[in-house]
């Protein structure tokens, strides 16, 4: 892996000035299991208890607790273009062992797919869940199946981010989280064809009303860093335990639902208390992977978001589902964050800021079937100065450009 610098980020902004890197955060462990390639159900379930048990002692929750699951339901596709069903199914039955009342497992797939509005709904996250294969495996194993779009317009609730963020108003949320006592997210480890990667940060616009997510489109000039904000919502700040990916099989190009699918030989199962510190590791983990992938399968169109006039055409479409034609004409660029190393990524950065501080990621295996060189590459890949520099890349609002400054 070489190590990333300024100038291999060739879409970023010029720099303008020097500020402060990033806050060095508190230790923050990241725990990894390691699981071979052609894994059975029940080894993947063990490889997700022994990863959960490691990561929290479950002591955030008591007898009869509402746990909700959120998973990465962008589409009908299988993982890893959507989460892991068996990931999702040992982790329900480790909370009903541990004393759950209910564990519901929900989301709202993506505009291509399922769209609402005040007046009407079209598609199905619920047919979508089925397509997947995740609706089958979370009901066998006990749990609920929840769909935003099923309750209406009416059944969200405005949450605010943290202050200085980047959104103009409060962020709808489902009503459904004021009803439950915890969450884990349950993302996937994917490219994406917008935001480069979609991860546990990416994974909160599952949450989110159209009107929302029209926002977060048409203000474009702001996705990544209203990615990371989006986050900072009190409920999730107050109500998320846990984050934890199954990344045996990673989708590597492309994205979020279609791309070249790469399986290594030993893939793994990520897991951490921060969503920051997970998503760290799991953008490691993609980007360690797509070191495997044939050129062919990253060149040209194959992966659209080698190339800003895809990525804005791409965008600007979603913004004409979202939200017709009129805003499509008012809609600011998006652009595209080339990621050679998780220090260039936006995402991340403005992460970093909102959530106090960059964490010094401790990874730890959770199994014995990690190999030592992996932990190290992804440690080494996770640490400043050893592949790269924590970057700010800050907005001038009176100015549609960026300040991109690197740390010395």
């Amino acid at each position: 892996m070489i190590a990333c610098s300024r100038e291999d980020n060739v879409n970023a902004a010029p720099a303008a000035q020097r500020v402060r890197p990033p806050v060095i955060g508190q230790q923050t462990k990241v725990f990894l299991a390691g699981v071979g390639r052609g894994i059975s159900e029940e080894g993947m379930k063990s490889a997700v208890r022994a990863v959960a048990e490691t990561t929290t002692d479950f002591s955030w929750l008591s007898k009869g607790d509402a746990v909700f699951i959120k998973p990465a339901l962008n589409s009908g596709n299988p993982y890893p273009a959507t989460t892991n069903p068996t990931a999702i199914a040992a982790m329900v039955e480790i909370l009903k062992e541990k004393g759950a009342g209910r564990v519901i497992v929900g989301d709202m797939s993506g505009i291509e797919h399922v769209k609402l509005s005040e007046t009407r709904l079209s598609g199905s996250s619920r047919r979508l869940m089925e397509s997947s294969g995740m609706a089958r495996a979370v009901q066998t194993a006990g749990a609920e199946v929840h769909f935003f779009e099923e309750a209406g317009w009416k059944a969200f609730f405005e949450d605010a981010p943290v202050a200085g963020t980047h959104w103009k108003g409060g962020i709808m949320m489902p009503n459904i989280l004021k009803d439950i006592d915890h969450i884990i997210l349950m993302p996937r480890c994917g490219r994406h064809v917008l935001a480069g990667s979609t991860l546990g940060l990416k994974a909160a616009v599952g949450y989110w009303r159209t009107d929302t997510r029209l926002e977060y489109h048409r203000d474009a000039s702001t996705f990544q860093e209203k990615t990371s904000e989006g986050n900072t919502v009190e409920t999730l700040r107050k109500k998320q335990r846990l984050v934890l990916s199954s990344a045996d099989k990673v989708l590597t190009t492309f994205g979020p639902d279609n791309g070249h699918v790469f399986q290594p030989e030993t893939g793994l199962v990520i897991a951490s208390e921060s969503v920051v510190a997970h998503d760290m590791v799991s953008l490691a983990w993609l980007l360690e992977t797509r070191r495997s992938v044939p050129s062919s399968a990253k060149e040209g169109f194959k992966d659209p978001y080698n190339y800003q006039l895809a990525v804005s055409i791409a965008n600007h479409w979603v913004v004409g589902k979202l939200g017709g034609w009129g805003p499509v004409f008012t809609a600011a660029k998006l652009i595209r964050n080339d990621i050679n190393c998780i220090w260039d990524d936006r995402v991340l950065n403005r992460a970093f800021q909102v959530f106090g501080g960059m964490p010094k990621v401790i990874l730890e295996a959770a199994n014995d079937a990690l190999p030592a060189d992996l932990k190290k590459r992804l440690g080494d890949m996770t640490t400043p100065g050893k592949r790269g520099r924590p970057k700010i890349i800050q907005l001038l609002t009176d100015q549609d450009v960026y300040r991109e400054v690197g740390a010395k």
